[in-house]
């Protein structure tokens, strides 16, 4: 106890003291380590349109059925164990939305989900791809388990947007993503 006291004492020993606890904070904050403990699991039902809205897209699937599939795919692991789908649905009023299915990843700070223009690569070489050409986000992540939709923009195309990542902004990285195939 007496080596600390006269370690404190000293003039830098008050400084180094301080500068160790401001680090320790901001590390914890950037990393969220906890996070890798914790999960949320989010049962989203799949989407239906709203009710009195108009027939919107003559391809749309007709009022009070189930929504159309016009894209799906299969998410794989990049920077962390990802597993689970991704459809982008036509809703019978013409709105579009991406829903991932038994999605099972890591917990993070800062994850989105995001769809992009982006070839889905495996291992490393696919872990930063996704910020190089065009991207959208939907998002923050809602859980890292479970079904959940996110509602795509009316001018979505598509044919331009060809895979969707569990992206985690704060360092620049997927998590896991799918390629999305025209059903």
């Amino acid at each position: 106890m007496g080596r600390v006291r006269t370690w404190l004492g000293r003039p830098w020993g008050l400084t180094v003291l301080a500068v160790g606890l401001a680090v320790a904070g901001v590390g914890l904050y950037w990393f969220q380590p906890w996070k890798l403990w914790m999960d949320e699991t989010v049962k989203d039902a799949v989407p239906t349109a709203a009710a009195g809205t108009g027939a919107g897209d003559p391809a749309a699937p007709p009022a009070g059925s189930a929504p159309r599939t016009l894209a799906t795919g299969e998410l794989i692991s990049h920077e962390h164990n990802t597993s689970g789908s991704g459809r982008v649905l036509q809703l019978a009023d013409g709105t579009r939305a991406l829903r991932l299915e038994d999605l099972d990843t890591s917990n993070g700070p800062d994850l989105r989900v995001w769809i992009t223009d982006a070839t889905v690569k495996e291992g490393v070489a696919g872990w930063r791809v996704f910020d190089d050409g065009k991207y959208l986000s939907l998002g923050k992540l809602k859980g890292n388990k479970g079904d959940q939709n996110y509602a795509l923009p009316e001018d979505f195309d598509l044919k331009q947007f060809t895979s969707v990542t569990i992206w985690c902004d704060r360092f620049d990285v997927s998590f896991g993503a799918a390629a999305l195939a025209r059903a």
